[in-house]
């Protein structure tokens, strides 16, 4: 294979970093390649890759530097030593002030850095399809923007290097309410003897039907506007307890629609009855917002 673009150092070759090598070396950078166990850069070093025996051997070899590995404590680890203005692109996942820490302990050993989250499965690394998003300082990602743009389409996010986990952390929750959703679902169909494959046709037009209102709950949400367009809270509360209700009666766990029925009683009860469904947000930010109050009070 003729290796023509500029060169790449991956770290951690598990699922995702192995699709990550791949991807580069599909289009043509010259691509080194470090593990903990060496073994898994058989098939790259097959393919055209160069195994670095050690994390230190790697980061000298390319000046794009992407890690891919358990957590930010591995990620701390393998990027022990000067980083000699290497652009370390970090596709762990982490929490934003661990990414911000990261950050500046990149900047002090002379590097640059910028944070991101692949929201692909690894197959589909290198694909359209694959959406990459990062976060940190804008020159550092438009100058390795053809680079990275190997790996699927790149968003960049802010120059906040903490905005990359902030929007992967949201995804994941609309992720895990969504499936948690879907599989609720699936046991009160089951109970009638439906499949969940039965129901899928149903559950995508309700998926569909949902984002489309996104739009609009986002403004409202933003603006703090919660006009009642399509139903009131009090309205969802009711088909909330006919929910709870029915799934105690089928002996279907209720712990999901009384969640979300506790969220909603307590819009209800903060004067939001009336209001539509976006109301719902002020029982997430509260938390914050009580926080700031007892340090603003505390001061």
């Amino acid at each position: 294979m003729m290796h023509t673009g500029t060169p790449v150092t991956v770290l951690g070759l598990g699922l995702m970093g192995g699709a990550l090598a791949r991807a580069f070396l599909r289009a043509g950078h010259p691509t080194t390649v470090w593990n903990r166990t060496p073994a898994r850069a058989d098939d790259l070093v097959a393919r055209g890759a160069t195994l670095a025996q050690s994390p230190t051997a790697a980061i000298a070899a390319a000046p794009l530097v992407v890690v891919c590995v358990s957590d930010y404590d591995a990620v701390v680890d393998v990027l022990d030593g000067p980083l000699g203005g290497r652009v370390v692109v970090n596709l762990t996942s982490g929490t934003p002030s661990r990414a911000r820490e990261l950050a500046e302990d990149v900047a002090r050993r002379g590097g640059g850095y910028l944070d991101g989250g692949v929201m692909a499965v690894p197959e589909a690394v290198g694909t359209a399809d694959a959406v990459l998003a990062y976060s940190g300082p804008r020159p550092l990602f438009d100058a390795h923007r053809s680079a990275l743009g190997s790996l699927g389409t790149g968003l960049h996010l802010g120059d906040d290097p903490g905005l990359s986990a902030t929007h992967e952390m949201a995804t994941l929750v609309l992720m895990w309410s969504m499936l948690d959703g879907f599989l609720n679902g699936a046991a009160i169909l089951g109970s009638a003897g439906v499949s969940a494959t039965a129901h899928l046709p149903v559950a995508r037009t309700a998926i569909d039907m949902v984002a489309g209102w996104l739009p609009g709950y986002a403004r409202q949400a933003d603006d703090g506007v919660y006009p009642a367009d399509d139903g009131t809270v009090n309205t969802h509360l009711t088909a909330m307890a006919q929910v709870v209700e029915e799934s105690e009666a089928l002996g279907v766990n209720s712990e999901l629609p009384r969640l979300l029925m506790a969220l909603a009683q307590r819009a209800a009860e903060s004067g939001h009855g009336g209001s539509g469904y976006v109301a719902l947000v002020e029982q997430f930010r509260s938390q914050a917002r009580e926080a700031a109050q007892s340090g603003a009070n505390g001061s």
